[in-house]
């Protein structure tokens, strides 16, 4: 049997932390936790944790007297710290969690299905040990809900991936998926296989073919990018362009 990974919950809004208990124990079946406590602000949490043990903590990142990155800096100075996961719903903060070296980040409402990969994340991490840790928690499928189905799309099928409204859409060959995830934590987890050619864009670097001009007499001239499998170029943004050019070396 699996042991139950120890949590704690650190979130300013009662509401909120109750959310995640229950969301926790409603897929305690696939992925155990024993909830130590919750508490309001980064101060408390580590009062806490100098008395308790525990293997993970969920923190949100706007709270008062202590935010959860300022938190997440003080426990990773400790020795044998815990694995932080930062719940928030702002993903602007997305690439100040993975600087603090932050296991995953949430985006609230958090979803059963994103949790339970993020818990399956930092129970491989523990059972392989920081040499393999980039290796074991390397997602190399995307969770996709579907009425009442929980579809995994391989990272490798996916040709680019856009921002429209408050979702991300993953582009495959034979159609289009829904994520709910934001394009900062999916380029600050996928950089090394995905390129930003627009603010709301990331292209397969494996699918790039090339890429060709557009615009001239019936429009301001810009590049596009050529993507196997993917009949339409997709425009690079005057701001890419240098870094994407740079990368592909042109």
């Amino acid at each position: 049997m699996t042991e139950p990974l120890k949590v704690l919950i650190v979130d300013d809004e009662a509401p909120a932390r109750a959310r995640l208990r229950d969301l926790l124990n409603d897929i305690a079946a696939d992925e155990p936790t024993q909830v130590v406590a919750m508490v309001a602000n980064g101060e408390e949490a580590l009062r806490l944790l100098d008395t308790e043990a525990v293997d993970l903590v969920f923190a949100d990142v706007r709270m008062p007297v202590m935010d959860g990155v300022e938190f997440a800096r003080r426990v990773i100075e400790r020795e044998a710290p815990p694995g932080i996961i930062f719940t928030t719903a702002y993903d602007e903060y997305a690439v100040t969690a993975f600087d603090v070296a932050a296991v995953d980040y949430l985006l609230k409402p958090v979803r059963a299905t994103r949790l339970a990969e993020a818990l399956g994340k930092i129970r491989r991490a523990r059972h392989n040990g920081p040499a393999l840790e980039e290796e074991s928690t390397a997602r190399q499928n995307f969770s996709v809900t579907e009425r009442g189905r929980i579809l995994l799309v391989p990272v490798d099928d996916v040709r680019y991936l856009k921002a429209e409204l408050k979702y991300v859409t993953a582009h495959t060959v034979e159609r289009d998926y829904v994520l709910d995830e934001s394009l900062v934590q999916l380029e600050e987890e996928f950089g090394e296989r995905f390129l930003r050619i627009h603010r709301n864009c990331l292209v397969a670097r494996a699918a790039v073919q090339g890429v060709e001009r557009q615009g001239g007499s019936e429009g301001d001239p810009h590049w596009a990018v050529l993507l196997e499998g993917v009949s339409e170029p997709l425009s690079i943004s005057r701001r890419q362009w240098p870094s994407v050019k740079a990368t592909l070396k042109l």
